[in-house]
């Protein structure tokens, strides 16, 4: 199923990431955890896709068996940012190949040593878009910053690029992960100032682990409230504390999004079953399932 379908049968949907694994031997292990959160039956599922396109052969297996072995439409990410169009290409014909209807389009980041000034086929996301759509087959989404990109200079220059990616033929967008809900209002207001209509689904991830949480703050720019960063101070070393609290938090986000007309929720699961199926048996009320 492409997903923009979706948007136009349910309410408000709620999917779940997952990430392939980076080596032969971590295969069985990830695909389990993978397929326990597909039998939760999420609206889709998507599939990330490794630095240089490292994990592959990886993305297309695992979303061709969340599609086929489950039922659940899967969503593609694909990275340009050291690829060349030949490669593109046969990346697109092996989704294709394996059911694959939608596509998560990313720049990409930067792997360690690449000159970004270095000549190359793809330069932005919207290259990427512009090669997809001319493919065809595929709907198209797009990431996008509620704080901005950390590269910009401010959020008014990300909002002017998202919008050039919007205009290449993005059909939904996806947020990084936020952990204050009233950043993600004033993004939606700035993005629909400056022409932005398709869908946004609202990137959550519970917290479950302290220090990887820190980590990931520091590489994704992201400013937490107060009363999250008190989360992470009072339960950094009580494990079972910290899962049960970062699960609560991320549910009340996700109340109160879906209170104020949010229609799409997309949670960061980190391939755990537990927490996903927990976020759900809290919000299965709230959420129609």
């Amino acid at each position: 199923m492409k997903l923009s379908n979706l948007w136009n049968e349910k309410p408000v949907t709620l999917s779940f990431e997952a990430f392939p694994p980076k080596k032969d031997v971590d295969f069985d292990t990830v695909r389990f955890a993978i397929e326990q959160i597909a039998e939760l039956k999420p609206d889709f599922m998507s599939v990330t896709y490794g630095a240089g396109g490292s994990t592959a052969a990886y993305t297309a297996e695992i979303a061709r068996i969340v599609q086929a072995g489950h039922g659940v439409p899967a969503l593609a990410h694909l990275t340009c940012v050291s690829s060349n169009r030949d490669r593109i290409q046969q990346e697109l014909e092996n989704l294709k190949a394996v059911g694959v209807e939608n596509i998560l389009a990313l720049r990409g980041d930067y792997p360690q040593g690449y000159d970004p000034n270095a000549p190359r086929d793809y330069r932005y996301a919207a290259d990427l878009i512009k090669e997809i759509r001319a493919f065809g087959g595929f709907d198209v989404g797009a990431a996008c910053y509620p704080e901005g990109h950390t590269e910009c200079r401010s959020q008014e220059e990300d909002l002017l690029h998202l919008k050039e990616k919007v205009d290449c033929g993005v059909d939904f967008l996806t947020t990084q992960m936020f952990f204050d809900n009233s950043v993600l209002y004033s993004f939606l207001y700035r993005a629909q100032r400056v022409g932005i209509q398709v869908p946004v689904l609202a990137g959550i991830m519970p917290v479950t682990n302290a220090a990887q949480m820190t980590q990931i703050l520091n590489l994704s720019g992201s400013t937490p409230p107060y009363r999250f960063r008190m989360l992470l101070d009072r339960f950094r070393e009580r494990p079972d504390a910290m899962k049960q609290a970062g699960i609560v938090y991320a549910a009340e986000q996700i109340v109160d999004l879906v209170a104020n007309g949010i229609r799409g929720i997309h949670v960061y699961t980190m391939n755990r079953p537990d927490v996903a199926a927990k976020l759900l048996e809290n919000l299965s009320g709230v959420l129609g399932r």
